[in-house]
């Protein structure tokens, strides 16, 4: 009796528990860790109270990068602009905490009940929301449960473009326009229904397109280099590390080293933070994303294309194609003329 369905059953036995260790890994351990590393705050107002405010923020090291502005406008237009993701002004009646809840809610609770613990005692702690989220998604919980659809969607587009055998052009269309559609549906719903994202409604089609792209991209690239095995490679990229390092539900800044940081340079990080810089802040701080998203869709596109017309040169009149010729060509002819030995 053959052993090789008995060795692919142990396999099968032994992959399941591997992989969703992998998943409790990937998506518990950055949600248990969370923790201010290097998060963008500003403080502002007189010198002497001002610098106080700093020193507290300072003690805890390296949790806080802690922006100097001179005044309540400035420390204002830093967070409209995303320089920062909040700031405390200090005043003659107290500190005023400036929050952004469009920016990341966590963070914008982070530093208010920061903000009220170091306040004396009977002290007034007043607080703006400068940027808020939307009323349709106070909390971000829509924005931070779209990307996991998003990433489905790319891979599901780029491993249908896989699995039927497309290739070069063709390829590479379907997955424009597979993206394309899944923009416009998604703004249909996350704008126009659900009121979880309130900016100008062609920039979020585009940008919610050039996500499902550059993901569709990579799983079609990936798998035209590496194989089946490339789908494999994609799905770990994009849907079990993209998702659970994007840091969308929470902040980028607030996930343990290195991941913050890797999330950004996958399309499903990068996605999330372009999405809200359109969705919430004109637009600001959205050169980075919009770079990592064209890099991998460029790369993508380019490994589809090239494996294309590999396979377009390489079955012109190569031996695939010559074979079935030459078989026409023997059963056409007449009986006399066969070879000897010929069926």
């Amino acid at each position: 009796m053959s052993t090789a369905p008995n060795r692919r059953a142990v396999a099968v036995v032994l992959l399941i528990p591997l992989v969703v260790t992998l998943a409790l890994w990937a998506f518990a351990w950055p949600a248990a860790r969370i923790a201010p590393l290097d998060l963008p705050v500003g403080v502002a107002g007189a010198a002497p109270a001002a610098d106080q405010l700093g020193r507290q923020f300072e003690q805890r090291e390296g949790a806080f990068e802690v922006h100097r502005f001179d005044d309540e406008a400035a420390a204002r237009e830093a967070i409209e602009d995303r320089v920062v993701y909040g700031a405390v002004v200090a005043g003659p009646e107290g500190p005023h905490v400036l929050t952004a809840t469009a920016a990341s809610p966590v963070v914008a609770q982070l530093l208010r009940e920061a903000v009220t613990t170091a306040a004396p005692e009977g002290a007034r702690v007043q607080v703006t929301d400068v940027v808020a989220a939307p009323p349709g998604d106070p909390r971000g919980s829509a924005l931070g449960a779209s990307v996991l659809p998003l990433a489905l969607a790319g891979m599901g587009a780029g491993a249908t473009v896989t699995l039927l055998g497309l290739r070069g052009i063709r390829a590479a269309l379907t997955l424009a326009g597979s993206a394309a559609l899944v923009g416009l549906a998604a703004t249909g719903v996350a704008h126009s229904w659900l009121g979880a994202i309130t900016g100008d409604w062609w920039t979020e089609a585009g940008v919610l397109a050039l996500t499902v792209l550059a993901i569709g991209a990579a799983v079609a690239g990936l798998a035209s280099l590496l194989g089946p095995r490339g789908l494999g490679v994609a799905a770990l990229l994009m849907i079990l590390l993209g998702n659970s390092f994007s840091g969308v539900t929470s902040a980028p800044q607030l996930l343990p080293e290195p991941v913050g940081a890797l999330g950004q340079w996958l399309p499903p990080g990068a996605g999330g933070s372009l999405l809200r810089s359109v969705a919430f802040f004109d637009g600001s701080a959205a050169g980075g994303p919009v770079l990592t998203l064209a890099l991998w869709s460029a790369l993508g596109l380019a490994a589809v294309l090239v494996a294309g017309r590999r396979g377009t040169s390489g079955t012109s009149g190569g031996p695939a194609e010559a074979a079935p010729v030459a078989r026409e060509k023997t059963l056409a002819a007449p009986a006399g003329d066969q070879a000897p030995g010929a069926p």
